[in-house]
């Protein structure tokens, strides 16, 4: 599995030109912040947007696992909770970001868990007000132009990480944000 952003915060054009990577100098500023950083995004878009940011959840529930997850240590026939959310700006009714994970939560203490099946907060802020000792770990960047384009304006931009806890990966995000938001 490769770590991105480790040590050094970036990653360096010859490394970049290996991987399908978005072209991370011709994104918005805090578009490269919210690919790379390990706190939670929805913070950052409340900071950066200066209004409460509200995930709604599209979708949630159990599922049987059809493929492994070596991200989360799961493998084919494993079941995991599935949660598919936006991130809404409460005033401007604009969508930030889209995310899709998959949680162990059999993992999570019985409170924690039946407040993420409530599906009324995004894991960064359970987590936290939890107080669980957890930390982020990206696996993956990516762009998907919609046009056909080789251009990640035209498209979205999108990163994959883990959270682990105890020293054992348990939730696997995919967040994808709309480039033209942050032009």
């Amino acid at each position: 599995m490769n770590h991105f952003f480790v040590s050094s915060g970036y990653i360096e054009p010859a490394e970049a030109s290996l991987l399908a990577l978005p072209n991370f100098h011709a994104l918005p500023p805090f578009l490269r912040v919210l690919l790379t950083t390990d706190g939670t995004v929805t913070k950052s878009l409340e900071s950066y947007f200066w209004e409460p940011v509200k995930v709604e959840t599209l979708a949630q529930g159990w599922i049987t696992l059809a493929e492994d997850k070596p991200e989360i240590a799961r493998t084919t026939g494993d079941k995991v909770w599935q949660r598919q959310v936006r991130l809404v700006g409460q005033k401007s009714k604009t969508e930030y970001a889209q995310a899709q994970s998959h949680i162990c939560a059999d993992q999570l203490p019985v409170h924690i868990r039946e407040a993420l099946e409530a599906g009324k907060v995004g894991i960064g802020e359970l987590l936290r007000e939890c107080g669980l000792e957890t930390y982020r770990q990206i696996t993956c960047v990516g762009s998907t132009p919609d046009d056909g384009s080789a251009s990640a304006a035209a498209g979205t931009v999108w990163r994959s990480y883990r959270i682990v806890m105890g020293h054992q990966p348990f939730i696997q995000i995919r967040e994808e944000f709309p480039v033209s938001v942050y032009l």
